[in-house]
């Protein structure tokens, strides 16, 4: 029991302020991290908002500083936020498969 709390307290979700271009700010829940190409990414999902009934979700540049800080860039360049973009979205069919095998799972 002690460590099915554990696992719990592993999986508490981890929030983050963006301050977007009009100075407004927006708390956001980390979904993940993840890697396309070379680079690491980070994916946002808005927690209140006309963003949220959207379903938006910000995709940025993801990296730690020396004293692991993290820091968030801006993705500019079109061609690199489409590979981003398209990992992001394989990560996200990859987990609605392991949602549906482990449903099967259960069911036998």
């Amino acid at each position: 029991m002690a460590d099915d709390k554990n696992k719990m307290e592993e999986q508490e979700e981890m929030t983050v302020t963006l301050t977007l271009d009009d100075d407004t700010e927006l708390e956001c829940v980390v979904l993940t991290i993840f890697q396309a190409g070379e680079k690491d990414y980070i994916a946002l999902l808005p927690v209140e908002g006309q963003e949220v009934d959207e379903g938006e979700v910000y995709l940025y540049r993801y990296k730690e500083t020396e004293d692991g800080i993290p820091e968030l860039e801006n993705i500019e360049d079109d061609q690199e936020y489409e590979i981003v973009a398209d990992a992001f979205d394989e990560l996200l069919d990859e987990a609605e498969y392991d949602e549906i095998v482990d449903e099967e799972d259960l069911e036998d």
